[in-house]
């Protein structure tokens, strides 16, 4: 999954907006703790997800 942070990172620097900036300081807090989480290996199945939000 350390191939993830390059990945979003290539694709934000690709967006001919970058929404990056669009976005709060919370919102991207958000983001780059859950980058960091997933190469930590933590993950939340997905269904588990659903089952959480639904």
């Amino acid at each position: 999954m350390i191939n993830l942070s390059k990945k979003i990172t290539e694709f934000i620097q690709k967006e001919k907006v970058n929404f990056w900036d669009e976005l709060s300081v919370a919102e991207q807090e958000e983001i780059e703790k859950g980058i960091k989480e997933l190469n930590k290996g933590k993950r939340v199945d997905f269904n588990d997800f659903l089952k959480k939000i639904s």
